[in-house]
């Protein structure tokens, strides 16, 4: 489906600002061929979504001019090789320490994770704990739902993950996310579907601990 027009051109405006640097409307106009009426449209657009911002700069002759820069969120918009360069600097330390080194990593990023999170745990029912560890994942980009399928049983469903390239290749990883969820909701958690080996999700069914 292809782009609509503004939508298309506020594009090439974010490109020209990325590659360029700061530019002034009159620029932008010029190398985009139409009104700086029009790049003001686009650009109070792009200001309302926090893409861009202006700063005003005085010249050493005639008047200040607004100069348009691109904000951190709009960095976001652009492509990232980030899991790259994960999997180049794990396959260093897998050639120089071992696999064991890369799953102490691991490991000890899980303890972090839940030392950070067995707070926000703490005195509340199983329900209440599964529900804010759905919302923890869904604000690291795991897009995530659950419901209850019983009495004190729960299905979580991960419907992305952000590190599936690392996990294909290290599965600790997962490993270490079962071990978070079970110290996390203090229940029985177990992994019935996963993304990296080839499920169209991460499936966790949750039950509370016989006493």
């Amino acid at each position: 489906m292809n782009q609509e027009p503004d939508a298309s051109t506020r594009k090439v405006i974010l490109t020209m600002l990325k590659t360029r640097g700061a530019l002034p409307v009159s620029e932008m106009a010029r190398q985009l061929g139409i009104t700086e009426m029009a790049v003001r449209r686009h650009l109070s657009t792009l200001e309302r979504d926090n893409l861009i911002e202006t700063k005003l700069v005085r010249q050493a002759m005639g008047r200040p001019t607004h100069l348009y820069s691109l904000t951190a969120n709009a960095d976001d918009l652009f492509p990232k090789k980030y899991h790259s360069l994960t999997l180049d600097l794990l396959d260093e330390l897998v050639a120089e320490a071992g696999e064991e080194q890369v799953d102490r990593l691991f490991d000890r990023r899980k303890d972090k994770l839940i030392g950070r999170y067995n707070e926000r745990m703490a005195g509340k029912a199983l329900a209440d704990r599964v529900k804010e560890l759905a919302d923890l994942q869904n604000a690291n980009g795991y897009m995530v739902n659950w419901e209850q399928t019983g009495e004190e049983q729960y299905v979580l469903h991960e419907h992305n993950c952000p590190i599936s390239q690392v996990a294909n290749q290290f599965n600790h990883a997962c490993q270490c996310e079962l071990d978070m969820f079970q110290s996390l909701l203090s229940a029985e958690v177990e992994r019935t579907e996963c993304l990296a080996k080839g499920g169209s999700k991460c499936t966790y069914v949750i039950q509370a601990k016989l006493k």
